[in-house]
């Protein structure tokens, strides 16, 4: 037997569990059978259901303004079932959501929704449909929008619009969803604008990927593409995150959906907004996970925590006195169970204060005042600014800029002052396997001096299939060849 304790937020959960085990019915009993006794069954108020349908629909009326479809064009590779054709560059047009979080017109969505975009839309429903029989009866607005910045680490990205008074969601980064309580995500599945889905929170602690120290909420609300940069939100229409992939063996929704947290949205929005890339300290280390494995072969004192594995010299963590096999025991008081949470913490950790670091050294714990410096991701930068068509290299499965202008002065460390970097890769079926890699600096091609991409392209156009080519580079900062055949 199922009852039900009836409370203002707990209406639909409960209703939803009594539903699904088929023990709901009307308050309108035979009393006769209630005298026999012989089948007691829980009931809920004949008005629950009306209740709960009118929370919902209130819920989404407050939510989906602030929601929008985003539209981009842009270039990318031909996604085809034949292989031949892998290699195309094609002007491609997706779908994707965005969530407005100011109202002056800037707007949070996924970094891969508007990656390679050359041109971004964003489509506003400024009434609700008045249902008079009309398809598309809904009045939308259409904006042209740019974007901010953009951090491919956490795939986030900050969008404006010119556009003032418009509604927005608010973000909650003090407070961690728990396993089990119910959210809806709003988004535009396969152009569906302002989709709405029920679900409950899976995991409020998911790390789908262990050499990635990011962290999602997982989720079981139906997610399906295009709802990717959506928000996730709580029953009083807060944000508790920003829906951003599924793991699905079809393609479609399985019950496994995950978003980005609410927390590392804010950090993202705040730092994206003010400087237009995301900026987070560093402290000059290298860390990982303790195993037990690696406490019992090292003689560690305890087999969990994080273990300083490096101390990059003369950096902060080295002129603040942290030694190689330290064991990080907390951050600015928040203990340390593992890399993702001293990642974290190093994020969110303000720029002009020190880093203060606890750490057990050999049965010695130490507190330690460790200098904040902005971290350097010079890559991402340089990626963000690459022209999608003039930078792409479709025979190397590169996208490079020339190392010229501005560049230098960024990249001071490179010896030979002239050449290509490489910022991204995209192989397609005719790239050759060329071992370069992002960060790369090319100098020359069978010994001819490459100063351009578009003179790298002309030197790779010009070897026949089976010849020898041979790049000579630079990777952080010595010079070596890379050796391979033209196919």
């Amino acid at each position: 037997m199922t009852r039900c304790l009836i409370r203002p937020l707990m209406i639909a959960v409960c209703v939803a569990t009594c539903l699904a085990r088929g023990v709901c019915q009307q308050s309108t009993v035979n009393p006769a059978a209630e005298a026999r006794g012989s089948h007691r069954v829980s009931r809920v108020p004949a008005d629950m259901l009306s209740q709960l349908n009118d929370s919902l629909q209130q819920l989404a009326s407050k939510v989906s303004p602030a929601v929008v479809q985003i539209e981009v064009t842009g270039f990318g590779p031909a996604e085809q079932s034949d292989r031949k054709q892998a290699a195309l560059i094609v002007r491609q047009h997706a779908i994707g959501t965005g969530v407005i979080v100011d109202p002056d017109g800037y707007i949070m969505t996924n970094a891969h929704v508007v990656a390679g975009a050359q041109r971004i839309r964003v489509v506003l429903a400024v009434a609700p449909p008045s249902f008079d029989g009309v398809p598309g009866s809904a009045k939308v607005q259409v904006l042209e929008a740019k974007v901010i910045g953009s951090h491919k680490e956490s795939d986030l990205a900050l969008l404006k619009v010119e556009a003032s008074n418009l509604p927005t969601l608010r973000l909650n980064p003090g407070r961690v969803p728990q396993p089990g309580e119910l959210v809806f995500a709003i988004g535009s599945p396969e152009g569906l604008q302002n989709s709405v889905t029920m679900g409950v929170v899976s995991s409020a602690w998911r790390q789908p990927d262990p050499d990635n120290p990011m962290v999602y909420l997982q989720t079981d609300a139906p997610i399906n593409p295009g709802n990717s940069g959506g928000p996730l939100v709580d029953v009083t229409g807060t944000v508790v995150g920003l829906n951003t992939f599924i793991l699905s063996s079809g393609g479609g929704n399985e019950g496994l959906g995950f978003a980005i947290p609410a927390p590392v949205v804010d950090f993202v929005y705040k730092s994206l907004r003010k400087y237009g890339h995301v900026v987070h300290v560093e402290i000059g280390v290298g860390a990982q996970t303790i195993t037990s494995t690696m406490a019992e072969g090292l003689g560690l004192a305890q087999n969990w925590g994080v273990l300083i594995v490096d101390v990059i010299p003369h950096g902060p963590a080295d002129a603040a006195g942290i030694k190689p096999d330290d064991i990080i025991l907390a951050v600015d008081g928040h203990p340390m169970l593992g890399l993702t949470g001293f990642t974290a913490a190093l994020y969110r950790h303000p720029l002009d204060q020190v880093v203060e670091i606890d750490v057990l050294r050999g049965t010695q714990k130490l507190s330690l005042n460790v200098p904040a410096v902005p971290a350097q991701d010079r890559m991402e930068q340089l990626a963000d600014v690459a022209d999608p068509v003039k930078s792409y290299s479709g025979r190397l499965g590169i996208f490079g800029l020339n190392f010229v202008g501005e560049l230098r002065s960024l990249l001071p460390e490179v010896r030979i002052g002239t050449g290509v970097i490489v910022v991204g890769q995209a192989p397609g079926f005719n790239s050759v396997k060329t071992g370069l890699r992002t960060g790369d600096v090319i100098h020359s091609l069978n010994r001819t001096p490459i100063e351009s991409v578009e003179q790298l392209n002309s030197a790779v156009a010009q070897l026949k299939p089976g010849a020898a080519a041979v790049l000579q580079i630079e990777r952080q900062g010595q010079l070596q060849y890379l050796a391979f055949e033209m196919e």
